[in-house]
């Protein structure tokens, strides 16, 4: 139960934004975590920070007409929720899904502000998006999508207001797409108003792996922290997409066994190992069903439905989508001794798998410190842009583990300090949480 002050303000805010569910969970589990800053920071009541966190900056939705290849005009709706610029401009991706809205919007970039907050680098908080779905469509008529979307896109964002990024569904194909459209509009070549380009333009090494190596690096840390490693561990990882595969492949390179890939029509295990190269040509070059992949591998097995989560491992990995490890497949998992969960996706476990996880001594680490690698790469390819300049995959790669090991330690820290020892998600929302609201207080009530 929060404390009638917490209480008051959510169900205020929960009165102004109805029916979006994944925005409620993301603020109740910010919320749960606030409860210990309410007796050392009263000038954050004071100064109404929670209520003017709730509150993002300035909501965007426009409309986003184009002409698909039988020339037909079809009309999609367009997100861009600018939601808290106190650290820097705002930073976040872009989905294009047939699940986006603006509920979904608003949940992803709410828990954006902390995240970025957590990778120390100078960026604020925002996300956007489209009910457009890229999957089946032609180059043309996701070229001609983007071009739409950027059409209106442009006037909110720049290198020192706005930068998107990519995210489900939008890949270096949309970006580039959406690029050329904004240098088309503004006549001008700004590298840093995007990030996630191609490196032949702009774009940063380790920016595809990013997000996939930060979970499983944050993983390794939580294990070491209990000393453990992923030595000659299982690992089950769901999704089969960007964030899998290099969670995957980080996952091998540190000694562990990824045993597990997924998608929509179910999963394979494989006990000799997801063999990486193999993945990625079914899914990245075919575009084909994960059951392809149990086709060619004589060690695999498909499994249709079921939940990827029955698999006995000793480290979990969900980087497919929000609240796909509910509470019976967290009461599985600890059953079979799972000693880590590490979020690659955003908000991937229901709030009651989470609590089972906490309650159970699992190390587990949310979303806005698991996953931030993605983000802290953008902003890394922000700083190369800016100095017109471009660093070598090792560089960029040991800033990214140097930002994941810190995020880890700050997180630990954070929760040991207000009493919530080995507490990710106190130590997380807490650590994110002080630092935008300080600079908040700073710049006055705006």
């Amino acid at each position: 139960m929060l404390d009638s002050t917490l209480q008051e303000t959510y169900d205020i805010v929960l009165r102004r934004n109805p029916g979006e569910p994944e925005f409620h969970q993301a603020l109740r589990e910010v919320f749960d975590s606030l409860e210990v800053l309410q007796d050392r920071h009263p000038e954050y009541k004071d100064q109404g920070i929670i209520t003017r966190l709730c509150e993002p900056e300035r909501q965007i939705i426009f409309r986003v007409p184009w002409v698909d290849d039988k020339g037909t005009v079809q009309v999609n709706r367009g997100f861009r929720v600018e939601y808290n610029s106190a650290l820097g401009p705002y930073k976040g991706g872009l989905r294009f899904h047939k699940s986006v809205n603006l509920g979904i919007v608003k949940f992803l970039g709410f828990e954006q502000i902390f995240k970025n907050s957590l990778t120390g680098l100078p960026i604020g908080g925002g996300k956007g998006g489209s009910d457009f779905d890229p999957h089946g469509k032609s180059d043309a008529e996701v070229m001609r999508f983007c071009q739409s979307f950027m059409t209106e896109l442009h006037r909110h964002i720049g290198e020192y207001t706005d930068v998107p990024a990519g995210d489900i569904g939008v890949g270096a194909r949309e970006i580039g797409y959406l690029f050329g459209q904004f240098k088309r509009l503004t006549n001008r070549y700004e590298a840093g108003v995007l990030t996630g380009k191609g490196l032949d333009w702009g774009g940063s090494l380790v920016r595809k792996e990013a997000t996939g190596y930060g979970a499983t690096i944050f993983a390794d840390e939580m294990l070491k922290a209990r000393g453990e490693s992923f030595d000659g561990k299982r690992v089950a990882v769901s999704g089969s997409g960007n964030v899998a595969i290099y969670a995957i492949e980080k996952v091998t390179q540190l000694g562990g066994l990824a045993v597990t890939a997924s998608d929509s029509s179910g999963y394979v295990v494989d006990d000799k190992g997801i063999d990486l190269e193999l993945l990625q040509q079914i899914k990245e070059v075919e575009r084909g069903r994960i059951s392809d992949y149990a086709d060619r591998r004589d060690s695999a097995t498909f499994v249709s439905g079921g939940s990827v989560w029955d698999v006995p491992v000793a480290v979990a990995l969900p980087c497919a989508t929000q609240n796909e490890l509910d509470a019976d497949a967290a009461k599985t998992l600890i059953g079979n001794g799972v000693l880590a969960v590490s979020e690659g996706a955003n908000m991937p476990c229901t709030p009651d798998a989470v609590s089972l996880f906490r309650e159970a001594g699992v190390s587990f680490g949310p979303g806005k410190a698991a996953n931030a690698g993605g983000v802290a790469t953008s902003a890394l390819e922000m700083q190369q842009n800016a100095s017109r300049d471009a660093w070598t995959f090792e560089y960029t790669e040991k800033r990214l583990t140097d930002i994941m090991v810190n995020i880890h330690r700050t997180c630990l820290e954070t929760a040991e300090e207000y009493g919530r020892p080995g507490d990710y998600v106190v130590g997380a929302n807490v650590a994110g949480f002080r630092k935008v609201a300080d600079a908040m207080i700073a710049f006055g009530v705006i």
